[in-house]
């Protein structure tokens, strides 16, 4: 129904003839020219009705609204001199119609799809999730959607040239305690069981090394039934990936070739690499998080051995509680005492039992508690931070984990207040050697920090009896303080991961019921095998600026799960639950 495409036509095409097909996006009707705007997938294109050239077009042309579908035949022509728009590809010519037919109508739009429109009179999400279809006819998010196909042609162009194959792992497979909950689907054929929607395709990931594949890789759906907010979806897409005969070092290798690679098809500029790698320790202990913000500074200094024989009883009490003192230095900023005030029932509101604040005024800090340190503790502190007049010292006490977390946060909150955070500039990070396990307060155990199969430094059958110190062989990527990947080195030997299971308390009988196929393979020549997988969604989210990863997902589901399109979840008819042997109980 056409010859060409709207956006593409350029001043190399005056004087042919074409057949355009789309949407009126745009209608001006000057009197005697009426001119549309005619959009397709690749963008729009003006196209002139004129009384002499083509009256009976130009008659019709009148009745025709916006976001009418419409087929135009006309000549290409180069734009009058003054009226070009160099605001789009085709602003050099125009289409002089000679006839055209309307293919379909529309009727009065909910909201208008002109990205000029202003602020006020953009329509809320819950409007446009519901007219999704229209939502995505607007040129800024239909860009959103053709940005999101490049990138996967990029990912799969770029893996498949590095010797991975693309391989699909099932949807309908068994639940496996994996963290979040499974989304659970019944069988019909086996009336009593069930199937789960998989959280990621790690067993069979894994599956597929031990039959030899090599390397792996799926832009695959994944499903977790969790409370939702901006950055997660009950459903969610994942590059996956799995390697074999490899170390950390390979995973992170290939791990950062795919992201310049993505990063400089939506960016359209070069990322270096290699990216900076951090301890997870060090991470925990500057920053407070083992996902760093790097586009802010202010890292936490630690101070507990400075007043290891301080008279200051805030301090003292602290330190003979095995706790820890940590500052951070805001400096050149000249805050006024409602300033430090406002910072300090700010670090409360964190959960802070407390904030002292020490300023720097005529070459001495000045604080309410400066009365109470030695001249020796003030200077030292004066010169750990290198401080200037005018530049502020925030210090806490408490239990160490505690100040890691209520400083890394309060870190956030100054940058932010401050605008510290250098908002054009993106930072990758890895964060390396995380913790094996950690305690889980309300099963009251040790868990796995990432999954169960996630390889240690060093062997589990060496394991001391203590939790804290085993590290593992694993990483996630950060950016801008956000994870957008994470992966490991697998066990890959059955009593490896018996020995695991059995310092997570999983007894044998368990851990063959629900990983049985696994330990299995794992009997039957497993390679030596890592992977990663990282979140496509929030990676593109972040990548165009955007603040949900609803807006790069087509069709996403709201914070209470519903597709306001489709109005899914709904009831079902008593019949199909009497074939899956199920029936709906009151609460």
């Amino acid at each position: 129904m056409r010859n060409r495409y709207c956006g593409l036509l350029t001043a190399a095409d005056a004087g042919k003839t074409v057949e355009l097909a789309g949407w009126v996006y745009r209608r001006r009707d000057h009197g005697g020219l009426i001119f549309f705007d005619l959009r397709d997938v690749t963008g729009v294109v003006q196209v002139v009705f004129s009384p002499e050239i083509a009256p009976s077009a130009h008659a019709a042309a009148h009745e025709v609204k916006q976001e009418y579908v419409v087929r135009v035949w006309g000549t290409v022509s180069i734009r009058p001199e003054g009226t070009e728009n160099p605001n789009i590809p085709t602003g050099r010519v125009e289409v002089l119609v000679s006839t055209f037919s309307v293919l379909n109508t529309c009727k009065a739009l909910p909201f208008q799809l002109d990205e000029t429109a202003g602020d006020e009179e953009a329509p809320n999400e819950s409007l446009r999730l519901k007219y999704r279809y229209l939502d995505m006819r607007r040129p800024q998010v239909q860009e959103r959607f053709l940005a999101r196909s490049r990138a996967s042609q990029v990912i799969r162009n770029y893996l498949t040239s590095n010797g991975f194959y693309e391989i699909e792992t099932p949807f309908l497979t068994k639940s496996t305690p994996e963290g979040a909950r499974d989304f659970i689907v019944p069988s019909r054929l086996n009336p009593g069981q069930f199937y789960a929607l998989p959280q990621s395709p790690q067993l069979f990931k894994q599956i597929l090394m031990v039959a030899g594949f090599d390397k792996y890789f799926q832009i695959v759906r994944c499903f977790r039934d969790e409370d939702l907010r901006a950055d997660r979806q009950p459903e969610f897409t994942q590059l996956d990936l799995e390697m074999s005969f490899v170390d950390v070092d390979d995973v992170i290798a290939v791990s950062e070739g795919i992201m310049r690679a993505l990063y400089e098809s939506v960016k359209k500029i070069p990322l270096p690499i290699p990216f900076e790698r951090m301890d997870y320790g060090k991470a925990m202990e500057r920053y407070g998080t083992d996902k760093p913000d790097l586009r802010l500074g202010l890292p936490m200094e630690e101070l507990t051995s400075l007043f290891a024989s301080t008279a200051f009883g805030v301090f003292k009490k602290t330190l003979d509680g095995g706790g820890a003192i940590k500052g951070i230095a805001l400096k050149g900023k000249q805050l006024s005492r409602k300033d430090l005030d406002t910072a300090v029932d700010t670090a409360k509101s964190l959960g802070a039992g407390g904030l002292i604040w020490m300023r720097k005024d005529e070459g001495k800090l000045a604080s309410p508690i400066v009365k109470y340190l030695t001249e020796g503790e003030t200077q030292v502190i004066d010169a750990r931070f290198g401080l200037e007049n005018g530049d502020v010292v925030f210090i806490m006490a408490d239990g160490r984990a505690r100040v890691n977390e209520i400083m890394g946060r309060f870190r956030l909150y100054l940058g932010e207040r401050y605008d510290l955070i250098r908002k054009g500039e993106d930072r990758f990070l890895w964060v390396v050697d995380f913790p094996l396990f950690e305690y889980s307060e309300e099963e009251k155990r040790y868990v796995a920090r990432h999954h169960p199969f996630t390889s240690p430094k060093g062997r589990i059958g060496d394991f001391s009896g203590d939790y804290e110190s085993m590290r593992a062989r694993a990483y996630d990527l950060v950016l801008n303080g956000v994870e957008i990947g994470g992966g490991s080195i697998r066990i890959h030997e059955k009593d490896e991961q018996m020995a695991m299971f059995r310092l997570l308390n999983i007894k044998e009988e368990e851990a063959v019921a629900q990983f049985g196929f696994l330990l299995e393979a794992l009997e039957m020549g497993a390679p030596p095998h890592g992977g990663i997988a990282f979140g496509v969604d929030r990676i593109l989210m972040m990548l165009l600026g955007l603040e949900s990863i609803r807006d790069v997902i087509p069709f996403p589901k709201t914070q209470k799960g519903v597709c306001l399109l489709s109005g899914a979840p709904a009831p079902v008819k008593a019949r199909q639950l009497a074939e899956l042997h199920l029936r709906i109980t009151k609460e």
